[in-house]
């Protein structure tokens, strides 16, 4: 007999999770409340080290294939001049890997379509979590309740597993900023994969995709809760004497495409990521903001690593010791990284703080640049066997 996992949450890292887990022998059950996979959401950059973890995973060829490198880009000002210049050959010599633009749409089928029908139960929401025993945690959904040796919470930053778990502790915390975003109709004429502008209070940006489309994304300093009655004349007003390709993106995008989401975050870190044979994983135990492209890489790294455990550890709770021990200082210090890259970027709005930010990304050696995104993107997960063992 094979041990069994239920995995609360069937975004990217719940779904990661359940392939690292059936890769090492585990049954698995993919608990997802929403009724229909739409596959909601925007675009996404992986980065070296979400790559390489689904490379572990057995899915990085069919990703990479389905991406579009970044190679050229970089930081600029609303009147079009460069701050900082990307260079995606360097990163990829330096990693080996660039880094990737996807629609979060085609990631999810990638990920989705390595499990069997059978293992994904949709439309059911995990009302209850609680370990029966030392060895059996018990998920009751509604009228189902299912018995597993390992629950993980991949429920996203409103995670009511955490709730269950940290009664204690704050919960998410809005950071500041709104974030509009959206994926154009058809294609655009761009110049480069990636690009962010900086202005002041305000941030636009773009993934290039495969297919010609791109994501882009405008970031606003505003009280939590904006709402605009037309998304798109709101900003196209915002941002009609920004640089092109932002007025082409947004005549490129249909009003009812539009995307807006408050940026939440988990300010305040977890004592732990583990609680008897429960584990949280990605945005239930480290919710950060988006300023480094990372969030859904660590979800990545948190559901190989915690495989790698389950796969050599000799008890579960073993595995989830190791796991808490490597995962939560490298993502919590991520997540620091993340809230400082949002301060330097559009969170300044004053004049002067702006100009001297400019001057600074101009000055700094694009060597010493590159350094700093190798920091995150260099991670290397630990390798999965599948033959390995399966701890009790």
């Amino acid at each position: 007999m094979g041990s069994t996992a239920v995995v609360v949450g069937g975004g990217i890292g719940g779904l990661a999770a359940a392939i690292g887990l059936r890769r090492i022998g585990w049954d698995v059950t993919v608990v997802e409340r929403a009724s229909r996979l739409d596959d909601a959401g925007a675009g996404i950059s992986l980065a070296a080290n979400g790559l390489r973890a689904l490379d572990e995973l057995g899915v990085g060829r069919a990703v990479r294939e389905a991406s579009r490198g970044q190679y050229s880009g970089g930081t600029r000002t609303p009147g079009g001049g460069w701050l900082a210049r990307m260079d995606g050959a360097v990163l990829e010599k330096a990693v080996g890997t660039p880094i990737t633009g996807i629609p979060r749409s085609t990631l999810h089928g990638l990920l989705r379509d390595r499990l069997p029908a059978q293992s994904l139960l949709i439309g059911a929401e995990a009302t209850s979590v609680e370990q029966v025993d030392t060895e059996t945690v018990r998920v009751g959904c509604g009228g189902t309740v299912l018995d597993a040796d390992l629950v993980v919470a991949a429920d996203g930053i409103g995670s009511t597993v955490r709730r269950r778990l940290f009664p204690d502790h704050p919960g998410p915390l809005y950071s500041g900023s709104t974030v509009l975003r959206a994926i154009t109709e058809h294609a655009v004429d761009l110049r480069t994969d990636f690009e962010l502008t900086w202005g002041r209070g305000a941030e636009f940006g773009h993934i290039a995709f495969l297919d010609g489309r791109a994501e882009w994304h405008a970031v606003l300093g505003l009280p939590a809760g904006t709402r605009f009655a037309d998304p798109l004349a709101e900003l196209r007003r915002r941002f009609h004497t920004w640089h092109e390709p932002v007025p082409a993106l947004l005549d490129a995008t249909r009003p009812d495409a539009v995307l807006h989401h408050d940026v939440n975050e988990l300010r305040t870190p977890l004592a732990s990521y583990t609680a008897g044979r429960i584990a949280l994983l990605g945005d239930a135990a480290h919710a950060m903001t988006p300023h480094l492209g990372q969030g859904a890489c660590q979800a990545l790294e948190d559901a190989v690593t915690l495989t790698a455990a389950l796969a050599t550890g000799p008890t579960v709770e073993a595995a989830l010791a190791r796991y808490d021990t490597e995962r939560r200082p490298r993502s919590q210090a991520v997540a620091r990284a993340a809230r400082q890259a949002g301060r330097m970027g559009h969170q300044l709005s004053h004049p002067l703080a702006v100009t001297v930010r400019n001057t600074a990304m101009r000055l700094t050696p694009s060597r010493v640049s590159t350094r700093m995104i190798l920091r995150h993107h260099a991670r290397v997960p630990p390798r999965l066997n599948p033959s390995s063992a399966r701890p009790r």
